[in-house]
């Protein structure tokens, strides 16, 4: 949000983890405190400017981890994103492989996901506005496309296209439930994806995935069981080539360039005149809807 507390609508969110936003030629303008509709986001959002674009950094788990995915305030952390102006969010994630040809230390730009959560607020429209927005092709293709090209200039590993399975956590999978979603397709599992990228839809935010794959699940069998350990042993190597991949996207990408319906997601999706709602009605998703006043 500006000085004069107007939305500017052209910051590029990160949703991730909170060592994100110490790298190389990154300046710290501001610490946004906001308050939403649907309560407080996981931490303070940082407001950084690298190059001449401004970046808004939010840890997704809080700054010392603190947060489990299934207890994440998703709404309040998309509703921030909007207030601050964020018109895209790379959202980066830790996922367990579930193909062979996907190694740990792999970046996967994935272009579609499998919901296994349950008892998550994935909406911001619970009535009387209603809303249905499309969910065909869950990640903007042009931010997408843009971090795998960086990715190959860069030399990251990663694979261009693939299905994350979000599965509810906190505990990892059973060796039969590994198998199971290996058998439908899936490439990568985690537990954090959704419901934000619903809720960035609805808020007609383009939406990118970086799965940073840390390890096998359990399936595999000349490897070892998924652990916290072994995850963070992996992690320290993924955040690097994230710095560096992020970096590089912010010295050559200028702008949003998507020409899909990310940003205009809700103009056939609302089933409500806006114009007749009273106060209550409108105040939790004045954010989303006020260009539709």
């Amino acid at each position: 949000m500006s000085q004069t507390g107007q939305i500017t609508p052209s910051r590029t969110g990160i949703i991730g983890g909170s060592g994100l936003y110490e790298m190389d030629g990154i300046e710290v303008i501001d610490r946004l405190n906001i308050e939403t509709p649907y309560g407080p986001p996981s931490d303070e959002l940082v407001l950084a400017r690298i190059g001449q674009q401004e970046v808004v950094f939010l840890p997704r788990h809080g700054r010392e981890h603190t947060i489990p995915p299934h207890k994440i305030n998703y709404r309040a952390n998309i509703y921030a994103m909007k207030l601050a102006g964020v018109n895209r969010i790379i959202s980066v994630s830790a996922v367990g492989s579930l193909r062979e040809n996907i190694h740990p230390g792999d970046f996967v730009l994935v272009d579609q996901f499998i919901d296994r959560t349950h008892s998550r607020e994935s909406s911001f429209f619970d009535g009387p506005i209603v809303a249905h927005v499309s969910m065909a092709d869950p990640v903007c293709h042009a931010l997408r496309s843009s971090l795998q090209a960086v990715c190959q200039r860069e030399g990251i590993n990663s694979h261009d296209g693939g299905s994350y399975l979000v599965m509810q956590g906190p505990q990892f999978s059973s060796r039969a439930e590994s198998k199971l979603y290996r058998s439908w397709g899936m490439d990568v599992i985690g537990m954090t994806n959704l419901p934000e990228a619903k809720l960035a839809r609805e808020a007609e935010i383009c939406y990118a995935t970086v799965a940073m794959c840390t390890d096998y699940d359990c399936w595999h069998e000349q490897e070892a069981d998924v652990s916290v350990q072994s995850i963070i042993e992996v992690m320290q190597s993924n955040v690097k080539n994230a710095k560096k991949m992020l970096h590089s996207f912010f010295q050559h990408e200028q702008a949003c360039r998507c020409s899909s319906h990310c940003q205009k997601a809700l103009e056939e999706g609302i089933f409500a005149d806006l114009k007749a709602q009273d106060d209550a009605a409108l105040r939790p998703v004045l954010a989303l809807v006020s260009r539709l006043l």
